[in-house]
């Protein structure tokens, strides 16, 4: 199993000391670069985040899942709120009125990750605006 994630690991490795070594110089309040790639990561780590609350009690039999939870199981709770647990936003997957399988932490990072992304682009943005206008002065 380790062999088959070491080509992938391997990357994200090398990615992620690119993106270290920016903070420990101290060039990072300067560069569009560093938030560009920090925006990439945040929207990564959203999807991880997304996938793991998608998957939370992944089982093909809800019933099981929650009884492994060991929570009791509503059929009738589950039926009348159908609509609940199969759309994209909130995640949500309860055995019954008070007990959710996904994470409580999941939908809040689900809107703070992307939120710091936007922020980190919009930065990025600002910072590569900044530095052409004093090229621009500066060259003439």
């Amino acid at each position: 199993m380790v062999i088959l994630l070491v080509p992938i690991l391997i990357p994200l490795l090398v990615a992620f000391v690119f993106w270290l070594r920016p903070l420990f110089a101290g060039t990072w309040r300067r560069s569009p670069g560093w938030f560009v790639w920090s925006a990439l990561l945040l929207l990564v780590t959203t999807g991880v985040t997304y996938l793991v609350g998608s998957l939370a009690g992944a089982s093909l039999d809800p019933e099981e899942a929650c009884h492994n939870a060991g929570q009791t199981y509503d059929r009738a709770y589950r039926r009348a709120n159908f609509d609940e647990y199969t759309q994209w936003f909130p995640l949500h997957d309860k055995c019954n009125a008070g007990y959710d399988l996904v994470p409580a932490w999941v939908n809040p990072t689900l809107v703070v990750l992307p939120a710091l992304a936007l922020l980190c682009l919009g930065y990025a943005i600002r910072l590569a605006v900044t530095r052409s206008r004093t090229e621009k002065k500066g060259t003439s």
